[in-house]
């Protein structure tokens, strides 16, 4: 694939511990965006209260020696050390001329977003601003757990479980609710764009990359073609208004990306992609979610739903039962359930009726039962994971391919 993107497109790498995906996107044949009435900034902010320095970066930071936290087109990340206390930051460093556009102004708005969202605990800080000729340079909060894309698609042993997967859902909503409440979009909510504070133990979410967010007012109608291809909704494809609903879709691939480590949309392209979201064709078959409980797949129904006005809200989403039991179905109770079925079908008895409220006496017959099945159901889980070696390239490419933004306009030949 030859990633393409319209004139004066961008994007910017996430802050913190981890990287971040470059502008891109592909298709034939260009639509027109619609361009923002004078005097106004078609979604973007302009004015900062951030102080911006201009005496040299390197007077008040050193960079640390190794890789590159992250990298865009246009921008790079690197960790940082203040020199007057040995703090450790992230440093964006972001070109202010691309495509020989000024985007300084796109820049000050990414500042201003994050100014807003100042005193929100799962929105990345900002600390400081330096300004040279050609880049802006952000200080942000170190992140050092990295993004959460990394164990989205870790083998299932060192996966997400369940259990964390509610608690940083619970972070991001109501960090997505706070950014709506002040009319804030993100536009690029994916798990590249989702940081941990620490890895072991596992910490807690910082929200990044507000390179694509606009802010939406009630009065005003936005339609671009902006987002990275898995997690857009079907509104962006189809050209019609943005609203806060396109986040809660791309929350709802998150989520489902998570529990499961499988890109629901992905296809062999991004125009097969485009065309698997505007189809709505997903699955919610055993293979994906054979350890994840009713409740959040019940969750993620509300989410992914193609008109923008039946979706969930942020605030709904945090009153779903899936984020507010305090327990959640143990997950090996399907296997237990594929267990006895095939137990008795071996014996040519009927199919047993599996009722997890059922309470059995604690007898040492129930107890060593329980063992077995304990030690069978981890002996499955290797089995199932030798047979999906097997799967053929496309479906294993589901699992660890994840695109980068788009900032271009698609045309509308496939989208049906």
């Amino acid at each position: 694939m030859i990633p393409l993107e319209k004139p004066g497109g961008r994007a910017s790498p996430s802050a913190g511990a981890a990287g971040a995906g470059a502008g891109a996107g592909a298709g034939r044949g260009v639509r027109a965006a619609r361009r923002a009435p004078p005097g106004r900034a078609g979604g973007l902010l302009t004015e900062i209260r951030t102080a911006v320095r201009s005496e040299p970066f390197q007077d008040g930071y050193s960079l640390s020696p190794g890789r590159e936290l992250g990298r865009g087109k246009f921008a790079v990340v690197r960790k940082c050390i203040k020199k007057d206390s040995g703090k450790e930051f992230a440093a964006k460093f972001m070109r202010k001329r691309r495509k020989g556009q000024d985007c300084r102004m796109e820049i000050i708005h990414e500042i201003a977003v994050l100014e807003l969202a100042q005193d929100n605990p799962w929105v990345i800080n900002l600390h400081e601003v330096y300004e040279t000729p050609s880049e802006m340079i952000l200080v942000l909060e170190y992140a050092a757990g990295g993004e959460i894309f990394d164990q989205c698609v870790a083998d299932r042993e060192e996966a997400f479980k369940e259990k964390d997967v509610q608690r940083l859902m619970r972070q991001i909503l109501e960090g997505v609710r706070f950014l709506h409440a002040h009319d804030v979009v993100h536009l690029d909510l994916k798990p590249q764009n989702i940081l941990l504070t620490s890895e072991s133990p596992l910490g807690d979410i910082k929200i990044v990359d507000f390179g694509l967010s606009r802010i939406m007012k009630n009065s005003e109608e936005l339609r671009e073609i902006m987002g990275t291809p898995e997690y857009v909704a079907p509104e962006i494809l189809s050209y019609d208004p943005i609203s806060m609903a396109t986040d809660m879709w791309s929350i709802g691939v998150l989520t489902y990306v998570m529990l499961t480590g499988i890109s629901p949309f992905l296809g062999d392209n991004k125009q097969e992609t485009f065309l698997n979201i505007s189809q709505m064709s997903l699955s919610y078959s055993e293979e994906e979610f054979d350890v994840v409980s009713e409740s959040a797949i019940d969750f993620i129904k509300t989410l992914l739903v193609k008109k923008p006005e039946d979706r969930a809200t942020a605030e709904e989403c945090l009153k779903h039962p899936w984020l507010t039991e305090s327990s959640i179905q143990d997950p090996s109770f399907k296997v237990k359930g594929a267990l006895a079925e095939a137990n008795a079908l071996q014996e040519g008895d009927s199919v047993p009726e599996i009722n997890s409220d059922t309470q059995k006496p604690e007898t040492e017959e129930s107890v060593v039962t329980e063992e077995l099945i304990v030690f069978t159901s981890y002996t499955l889980g290797q089995c199932r994971q030798s047979e999906k070696e097997k799967m053929e390239q496309k479906a294993i490419s589901k699992r660890f391919k994840f695109e980068e933004p788009l900032l271009q306009e698609i045309p509308g030949e496939f989208i049906y």
